[in-house]
């Protein structure tokens, strides 16, 4: 997340009578909104230090941070404001359904990226926070990096196997076993894919 201020944002407050001011949030992979909170002062303040999600709520008359019974946090990546100064757009990574009602957001859409690369990542993260029983990805997880490293070199060598040979289905889905390791790899490291291709892209200028 970008190190910055509530002064930095350059927010008016003053606009609202009472100092709420609208806050977007949307998922910074999907680029799906999740839902609709308000921010005073304090609340804007806690989501920088903090880096989680906090709201002004209007019904329990106090600060709230999202996901603070459910555990479902909306982590902080990135922050902006409209051109009046008068709205927020707060990008996050989604800690579980955002929801009270279990859904993936509060508009009852599935927070799922047109792109499946980024709904897969989106998977394996989930798979990384909740350690769900019976999931594959998660016992990679729990069996820490030198075993996930040690996986993808083993798909790696498959593919190179396979490769000399001439049985599509099997380079396809040996291929497809080395992708999906490597973005294994990335989220036990704290990356995403768009991190390596950011790389790729200062390369080829």
């Amino acid at each position: 997340m970008q190190e910055f201020t509530e002064t930095d944002l350059q927010i008016n407050f003053e606009k609202f009578p009472d100092g709420l001011v609208p806050a977007i949030i949307q998922d910074i992979h999907t680029r799906r909104v999740l839902m609709l909170g308000y921010m005073n002062r304090e609340a804007l303040d806690r989501t920088i230090k903090d880096k989680r999600v906090t709201f002004y709520s209007r019904s329990k008359q106090r600060l709230w941070m999202k996901g603070e019974e459910s555990g479902h946090l909306l982590m902080v990546e990135e922050i902006r404001t409209d051109c009046d100064q008068d709205a927020i757009l707060v990008k996050v990574r989604p800690l579980g359904a955002v929801c009270h009602t279990g859904a993936d957001t509060c508009f009852n859409e599935p927070n799922v990226s047109d792109n499946f690369l980024e709904h897969l990542e989106n998977v394996i993260r989930d798979r990384k926070h909740r350690r769900p029983e019976n999931s594959y990805t998660a016992r990679l997880f729990a069996q820490g990096i030198n075993r996930i490293a040690q996986k993808l070199g083993e798909e790696a060598v498959e593919v190179v196997i396979e490769a000399k040979d001439d049985n599509e289905e099997l380079f396809l889905n040996e291929a497809a076993d080395l992708l999906y390791h490597y973005l294994v790899l990335l989220a036990a490291k704290g990356y995403v894919l768009n991190d390596v291709i950011e790389v790729l892209k200062k390369r080829h200028h």
